[in-house]
């Protein structure tokens, strides 16, 4: 994905990652920063609920295991992790609002709405098909 293209659904995370060298080869600097964008599964598919998992109010609900999942998606060894934002075009927000809404019990809340501030807090953004 480019960066000027529109992405159905995507995740947003900074990433502060290290580069391990071999004895006696040295980097400067020797940890990046980098803007980590990762399309989850269909609703319904296997990993869909990443949100459910790693989330809570736009925030990472656990600093080791938003390292780890970032590490996993990167190959590299993680420093830190943060939750940036949730980018959707207006059909893919609708249709996950649909699998969140058929299955409220899940998500121990009585509305989409509630869902979507509980894991994503305001930290959601929708473009347009023409963005």
């Amino acid at each position: 994905m480019s960066g000027g293209e529109t992405a159905a659904l995507t995740y947003v995370f900074r990433v502060r990652f290290r580069l391990d060298s071999a004895a006696g080869v040295e980097t400067d600097p020797r940890e990046f920063e980098t803007t980590v964008r990762v399309r989850p599964p269909p609703p319904g598919e296997e990993g869909w609920l990443l949100f459910r998992d790693a989330l809570w109010r736009g925030e990472v609900n656990d600093e080791r295991h938003a390292r780890d999942l970032a590490a996993s998606w990167l190959d590299v060894p993680v420093v830190s992790c943060s939750f940036a934002e949730l980018r959707a075009d207006e059909a893919s927000l609708d249709a996950f609002r649909e699998a969140v809404a058929a299955d409220l019990d899940a998500f121990n809340a009585d509305s989409v709405r509630e869902v979507l501030h509980k894991y994503f807090g305001s930290a959601i953004r929708v473009e347009s098909s023409g963005s």
